[in-house]
């Protein structure tokens, strides 16, 4: 009996202050440094963050400043900065729908030009395509999609701001998404080419040849035909693409399908 009141003694002691110290640490979890801060500090904090690399502390800052000086010219500032930061934080997808969400809501904004670049640019991938190996990978379910999502938004920046000087940048990255879209196609029929399935890979090596024009990828998918033709026991058809070869490409009319596949880098357009 005597444990029990103590232990009762105890508790009623004990149990005020635990649950001061709980709710204290709720309270101080909810506090909120930046309630009193101006729009202009905000943003001041926010791009300092965005200069030293903190990048999910800054979409933080951002994400509140959007709140607080919503319809303003900051406002807009933070939602193509905030997309930037999301961006470099590894994360395109959101990234591309903060700019997706701009583009939307400001048609009229002088930084619409940079939107479209940056949402080129978070779906831009120098490694798409150009592959130095196949191991066991299916290249056919391979996604082009970002490449083409990003071809997309570098077109509609030329077609609407041709004088932006994110122009050129964006002219280059598309001749190399071109090529890296082509090479895709390709990559797939010399997949099937490998794995025996002949007629599989003349048509894929046909379809980037119908799709894309006058880019390098298309020399291997050539050779890629007329081997496979080879392989099928159909000569005139392989001598025939063998001409188109020779026509096309006269001072490479000998290269074999082997010598392909060289990775590049995305400056290196051809």
């Amino acid at each position: 009996m005597r444990g029990l009141n103590s232990l009762s003694w105890l508790l009623s002691v004990l149990l005020p202050s635990v649950l001061a110290l709980a709710l204290s640490s709720c309270a101080s979890s909810n506090y909120d440094e930046t309630a009193d801060w101006k729009p202009e500090k905000l943003y001041a904090e926010a791009k300092e963050q965005l200069n030293g690399k903190l990048y999910e502390k800054a979409i933080s800052l951002y994400e509140k400043l959007e709140g607080r000086a919503a319809g303003s010219i900051l406002s807009q500032q933070a939602q193509i900065e905030k997309a930037y930061a999301q961006y470099k934080s590894g994360d395109p997808i959101m990234a591309v729908s903060t700019l997706d969400r701009f583009i939307k809501v400001n048609p009229a904004s002088p930084a619409l030009d940079y939107a479209y670049y940056l949402k080129g640019v978070a779906n831009f991938n120098d490694d798409l395509g150009f592959l130095s190996s196949f191991t066991n990978q299916d290249l056919s379910e391979r996604d082009q999609k970002a490449a083409k999502e990003s071809f997309d938004a570098f077109r509609e920046l030329l077609i609407r701001f041709p004088n932006s000087k994110y122009a050129e940048d964006a002219r280059l990255r598309m001749l190399y998404e071109v090529n890296v879209l082509a090479q895709s196609e390709v990559n797939v029929a010399r997949y099937y080419f490998k794995k025996g399935a002949y007629i599989a890979a003349i048509n894929r090596a046909q379809a980037a040849i119908n799709e894309y024009r006058g880019v390098p990828a298309i020399h291997e998918a050539l050779l890629i035909i007329r081997d496979a033709y080879g392989h099928l026991g159909l000569s005139q058809l392989k001598e025939d693409t063998q001409r188109i070869i020779a026509s096309s490409f006269p001072q490479a009319a000998d290269k074999q399908l082997d010598a392909f596949i060289k990775p590049r880098g995305w400056w290196q357009i051809w």
